[in-house]
C-alpha cells in the first residue's frame, strides 16, 4: 500500500507587530495584510498629486501640493476630503528634514513625526523617522531603506531588523500611457498603514529632489 503523500504546509504570511504601531491614528491599523497602490501623477489639477487606492481600487487617501508656500508643502487627505495630516519640508535642512503635523497645521504643539536623511551623501535610500515624543533622537523609532534606482524600499521598527511594510514600482501600460508612476505598498499588520503612506510620499519627494 503506497505512503500518502501529504504536501508540506504553506508558509504562515507576516504576523505584523503583536502591539499596534499607531503614529497617526489607530483606526488606520488594520489587524491584517493591507496592499495598497500609490499613483503619483504627472500632471495634478483636481484628484491631487498622488492618489491612494486598495485592492479594489477604491480610494483611501489623497495627497494634495500647496505651491504658493515657501516651503515645499503636502496635506494628506481621506476620501472624503479632509485633511489627516501635513508634511513640510523645513526650510533650511542639510538632511532633507520633513516634518508631519495633525491635520492641516504646522504648530509644533500638533507634531507627529519628522523625518531626515540618514547621511548627506547616500548612493541608496535612507531614512531615519523621529516621532515627535522622541526629542532627544539619539535612535530612530523607524528607518527607511532601498534602492533609488528601482523605487524599492523596506521600512524598519527602529534600527531593527523588524520589517513593518514594503514598496516596489508598479509597472502597467496604463500608467505609462498617461505619465503615471505607481507604487505597490504591502503593510503588515496592527502597522499604521497612513503613516506608511506618508513616508512613501516624503521617500518620493526626496527621491526627486535628488534627480533634480
Amino acid at each position: 500500500m503506497a505512503t500518502p503523500f501529504y504536501p508540506p504546509p504553506a508558509p504562515a504570511p507576516p504576523s505584523g507587530p503583536a502591539s499596534k504601531i499607531a503614529v497617526v491614528g489607530e483606526q488606520f491599523c488594520a489587524p491584517y495584510t493591507v496592499d495598497l497602490t500609490v499613483t503619483e501623477k504627472a500632471i495634478s489639477l483636481t484628484d491631487g498629486d498622488y492618489v491612494v487606492t486598495d485592492v479594489n481600487g477604491n480610494i483611501l487617501f489623497k495627497v494634495k501640493g500647496k505651491f504658493l508656500s515657501l516651503r515645499d508643502r503636502r496635506i494628506l487627505l481621506d476620501a472624503a476630503g479632509n485633511p489627516l495630516l501635513s508634511m513640510q519640508q523645513k526650510m533650511i535642512s542639510m538632511h532633507r528634514r520633513w516634518q508631519v503635523y495633525k491635520g492641516d497645521s504646522s504648530n509644533s504643539a500638533d507634531l507627529l513625526f519628522s523625518v531626515k536623511k540618514s547621511s548627506l551623501l547616500q548612493f541608496k535610500t535612507g531614512l531615519d523617522v523621529f516621532v515627535a515624543s522622541n526629542t532627544a533622537e539619539s535612535q530612530c523609532d523607524f528607518k527607511v531603506k532601498g534602492s533609488f534606482h528601482e523605487r524599492s524600499c523596506l521600512i524598519y521598527l527602529g534600527d531593527s531588523t523588524n520589517v513593518i511594510a514594503r514598496m516596489h514600482r508598479e509597472y502597467t501600460v496604463k500608467n505609462i500611457v498617461l505619465g503615471k508612476d505607481a507604487f505597490g505598498i504591502t503593510i503588515y499588520p496592527n502597522v499604521d498603514y497612513a503613516f506608511v503612506v506618508a513616508l512613501i510620499v516624503i521617500l518620493d519627494e526626496i527621491n526627486e529632489d535628488r534627480h533634480d
